[in-house]
C-alpha cells in the first residue's frame, strides 16, 4: 500500500506454489482479503515471489496477460519480485539449498533475467522495480579462500551479464530494474559490511573495465550505471543476526553512494543468556526445526563472536561463556517477547525511526515466511496475520513509541 513513507508490501513468499498455477491460487485466496483490511479504497502493492518452473510458465503471453487482468480487477500492482529462492521453499527441506543455483551459474543468471522480463510488464507506469538474489553463494561450499574468490569473481561476471540486461531493458522501455542483493548469515557476502567490501572493491573495478570495452563509457558513468541498477536488499532480520547497527550500515552505503532497493522488514530471535540459561537453552529447543536455515551468532563474555550454519550444531556446543544467541528465524515483527526468549523487534523499530526521518528507499517489503513452522501455539491464519504484521508495521511508520503499548509486547 502506497504511505508517505514509501510503498509497503508483503512477500508472497509466505504462499506455497512452486507451479504458477498454484501460487497464483495462493493469490487469489488470500490477497482480496488482505487487501480489503488494509488498503480497500487504494491500489495495494505486492512483493511477488516466482519460482523457477513457475517463472517458465508465467514467462507465456496468456499467462502473464490473465495475471495482469486480475491484478487490474483487484487494484494490486506488483513492483518488487523475490528472485531469492529458485526451487522448492515449502513442504520439503530448504536448508543451505536456498543458495542453489548460485550466481556462478548461468541457472541462476537466467532465472533472474526471466524475472526482470515478467516484472516489466508487470510494473505501474512510472515506478522503478527490483528483484531480490542471494548474497552470490553460500560461504560453506568453498573449501578454501582461493576457491572462494574464484567464486565471487565468477558470481560477480554473471552480475555484470545481468546489468547489461538491465541496460537494454531500460533503453527499450524507459523504467529503470534493479537487482537487490541480500546479504545473508553464511553466504559469501555475509553481511553488509561485506556486501560494501565486494560492492568497492570487485564489482565497481570489474564493472567499469566491463561497461568501457563493452560501450566505451567513461568510468564516472560507468559506476552511475552500475550504481543504479545494483543495489542493497537491507534485510532488518540479517542485519540483527550479524549485530550490525543500522546507522553504520547507512554510512557505509552512502560513503560509496550505494543504494538501498527495498527494506525487508523481518524479525530475528534473540537469546539473553545472563539469567536462566537452562530454561532459556530449554525454550530455544522448540524453534529447532528441518526445513530452513536457522544461522546463530553468538556474543560471548570477551565480546568475541561466534558463528554456527544452524540452530543444531548451537544447541550442541552451547555453553556458560555465551550472552546471548541472534537466531535467523523470522518470527512475527509485532512480537517482542516469547516467554524467555526476546526477538530483535527493536532494530526494525530504530531502523524504521531513522527511514521515517529521512527516507532510504522508496520500498517496503514484510518478510516473515516461517509461520508454518512456528511452534503450533504461535501460528494463526495467514491472511490474519499477515494484515497483523502490515498493520504495525503502518503505525510503527506513524507514531515510533506506538509499540511501548502493553498489548504489542509479547504473544
Amino acid at each position: 500500500m502506497i504511505t508517505p513513507y514509501g510503498h509497503l508490501t508483503y512477500c508472497s513468499n509466505i504462499h506455497p506454489g512452486e507451479k504458477w498455477d498454484d501460487h497464483f491460487k495462493e493469490l487469489r485466496e488470500n490477497l482480496p482479503y488482505i487487501k480489503k483490511q488494509l488498503s480497500p479504497d487504494q491500489p495495494f502493492g505486492l512483493g511477488l515471489r516466482v519460482a523457477n518452473e513457475a517463472s517458465i510458465e508465467l514467462s507465456q503471453p496468456e499467462k502473464i496477460a490473465e495475471f495482469k487482468n486480475w491484478l487490474d480487477q483487484e487494484n494490486i500492482y506488483v513492483f518488487v519480485i523475490n528472485g531469492f529462492p529458485y526451487g522448492g521453499f515449502h513442504n520439503t527441506v530448504v536448508k543451505g539449498d536456498v543458495h542453489t543455483p548460485d550466481w556462478t551459474t548461468g541457472d541462476r543468471l537466467n532465472y533472474t533475467k526471466r524475472l526482470f522480463r515478467i516484472l516489466i510488464q508487470l510494473l505501474p507506469d512510472g515506478m522503478e522495480g527490483g528483484v531480490s538474489t542471494p548474497p552470490l553463494s553460500y560461504r560453506l561450499w568453498w573449501k578454501n579462500e582461493a576457491k572462494k574468490i574464484k567464486g565471487t569473481e565468477e558470481a560477480t561476471q554473471n552480475i555484470l551479464d545481468l546489468l547489461e540486461e538491465l541496460i537494454s531493458l531500460e533503453k527499450d522501455t524507459g523504467r529503470v530494474l534493479h537487482l537487490d542483493i541480500e546479504p545473508e548469515p553464511d553466504g559469501i557476502l555475509d553481511n553488509t559490511v561485506d556486501f560494501v567490501n565486494w560492492y568497492r572493491d570487485v564489482l565497481l573495478p570489474a564493472g567499469t573495465i566491463y561497461l568501457q570495452k563493452k560501450h566505451q563509457f567513461p568510468a564516472e558513468k560507468s559506476k552511475e550505471i552500475i550504481l543504479k541498477h545494483i543495489q542493497l536488499c537491507y534485510d532488518i532480520c540479517h542485519a540483527a543476526v550479524a549485530y550490525e547497527e543500522p546507522e553504520n550500515i547507512l554510512n557505509s552505503l552512502q560513503e560509496i553512494g550505494i543504494k538501498v532497493g527495498r527494506i525487508q522488514i523481518s524479525s530475528a530471535l534473540k537469546v539473553d543468556f545472563s539469567t536462566n540459561k537452562e530454561i532459556k537453552r530449554k525454550a530455544i529447543e522448540t524453534f529447532n526445526e528441518p526445513v530452513y536455515l536457522h544461522q546463530v551468532v553468538t556474543k560471548n563474555s570477551d565480546q568475541s563472536k561466534t558463528h554456527y550454519p544452524d540452530l543444531p550444531e548451537a544447541l550442541a556446543d552451547w555453553n556458560e561463556n555465551q550472552e546471548e544467541w541472534r537466531v535467523h528465524f523470522h518470527v512475527p515483527l509485532f512480537i517482542a517477547s516469547y516467554g524467555v526468549l526476546d526477538s530483535t523487534q527493536n532494530e526494525i523499530i530504530k531502523t524504521l525511526a531513522i527511514h521515517r526521518e529521512k527516507p532510504f528507499s522508496a520500498f517496503l517489503e514484510v518478510e516473515t515466511y516461517t509461520w508454518g513452522v512456528l511452534p503450533e501455539d504461535m501460528q494463526k491464519p495467514i491472511g490474519q496475520s499477515i494484515v497483523r504484521e502490515m498493520d504495525w508495521v503502518k503505525k510503527i511508520l506513524e507514531n515510533p513509541s506506538w509499540h511501548e503499548l502493553p498489548s504489542q509486547t509479547s504473544l
